[in-house]
């Protein structure tokens, strides 16, 4: 008769986290790497009902941990953690104006090419 070699690395499941859970696991996570979470990202990134994610963020705002923005152009509500509002604003602008800085040099280095064709 053959014996069988018990499971060596057999661990016990945990249970999963509820998706309140993973909402603020994201806005921590998403925060910590100096991006804002938009609350339209929840309702389809965790496939739940926008009234399903708009109490999700209602009960993070209350607890306190977390703190909201308005987008300034579009008016969309921004999720981070508390007191890290402004770092990641000024991470976004540097994001922006290196962005930009990167666009116009492509431009620039296109420009030279076309004009001595010409």
């Amino acid at each position: 008769m053959s014996e069988r070699k018990p499971y060596r690395n057999f661990k016990k499941r945990e249970p999963s986290l509820t998706t309140e859970q993973k909402v603020e696991q994201f806005v921590i996570r998403n925060s910590k790497n100096g991006y804002f979470t938009k609350v339209s990202t929840i309702s389809y990134k965790f496939e739940v009902s926008e009234d399903m994610a708009w109490s999700f963020v209602g009960e993070l705002l209350s607890s306190g941990l977390f703190e909201s923005i308005h987008d300034e152009y579009t008016g969309d509500m921004k999720l981070c953690e508390t007191g890290k509002t402004y770092a990641i604003l000024d991470l976004e602008r540097k994001r922006k104006r290196d962005k930009y800085r990167d666009k116009n040099k492509q431009s620039k280095k296109k420009q030279p090419s076309q004009n001595a064709n010409s």
